[in-house]
């Protein structure tokens, strides 16, 4: 069986049986097309290849300068790919069941302070009806801390403004349930008067009332932190991340945290006791009189 189509089986495979996101079927894609490109440069077979070979591949990533999250991923893909493989029956053995995953570096993640926050969020100019969804897309995305491509995909059935709850799917189309705050129930309370109504019942719509794009999205936050003088790197994740580290300052359990962002494992939600840590050592530092 040629590799081409191998793969074909394996996405089909991991989209349709295993239920993985549509970005994480991609990354996986990306993925293997790479690591094919390089089995056909060296004249290897995906089906007669070791793990020495596999390691090799991943060793030649790394000299490449490709960061460590990223030879992690090609390395999670090769082994979710050869899984399939042996599970399938196209394989005797699995070359890469003992493959190590290498230790991925701890990062601090972008955030805002509340200042800045609340700076880019009363930037839309309310009076103009662009304006008005813009503000309901920048609080609900504080308000949630939900990725962008979750708010894409929000239908207006998908809130309570009521009860003050938003419902969204997340990776592997797991559903969770998130409280809206008043300034976000207000915000979307005031773009359902204006809105356009389109056949899709998606929530948030552009101009031509069709579902607003993660594009359009990252255009939004990107104009608003220009206008309101904020310098640091900014996208839509920022927004994700200061909402988790702002109600860790506050004494939000890590559970909590965990299941508003729809981390399927706590280690995933563990990297925002850094922030943490980093805010306190900067209070001790401001407010201590030896500091």
């Amino acid at each position: 069986m040629e590799p081409e189509d191998l793969l074909n089986k394996f996405i089909s495979y991991i989209s349709v049986e295993k239920g993985l996101a549509k970005n994480t079927t991609i990354s996986y894609k990306r993925d293997i097309v790479d690591y094919f490109a390089y089995l056909k440069k060296h004249f290897l077979s995906p089906l007669t290849i070791t793990e020495e070979q596999i390691t090799d591949y991943l060793w030649e990533k790394k000299l490449a300068k490709k960061s460590t999250s990223t030879i992690f991923r090609s390395q999670e893909s090769i082994k979710g790919f050869y899984k399939f493989l042996f599970i399938e029956e196209y394989i005797k053995s699995n070359p890469a069941d003992q493959l190590k995953s290498p230790k991925l570096e701890k990062y601090l993640p972008d955030t805002l302070s509340i200042e800045e926050v609340d700076k880019l969020l009363s930037t839309p100019n309310i009076e103009k009806i662009k304006g008005i969804r813009d503000k309901a897309i920048l609080e609900t995305l504080y308000a949630t801390g939900m990725r962008v491509s979750e708010l894409t995909e929000l239908k207006t059935s998908d809130t309570d403004l009521d009860v003050g709850f938003i419902k969204c799917f997340g990776k592997g189309s797991k559903e969770r349930i998130i409280p809206l705050g008043s300034k976000a129930i207000e915000s979307i309370k005031n773009y359902l008067k204006i809105r356009k109504i389109n056949k899709s019942d998606s929530l948030f719509v552009n101009p031509s009332g069709k579902k607003i794009s993660r594009i359009s999205i990252w255009k939004i936050i990107k104009k608003s932190a220009n206008l309101s003088g904020i310098t640091k790197k900014i996208s839509p994740h920022t927004l994700r991340h200061s909402f988790a580290s702002h109600i860790l300052e506050r004494g939000a359990d890590l559970r909590t945290i965990q299941e508003m962002l729809g981390h399927s494992s706590i280690s995933t939600t563990q990297i925002y006791t850094h922030v943490d840590k980093k805010f306190l050592k900067s209070q001790h530092k401001k407010f201590h009189p030896r500091g």
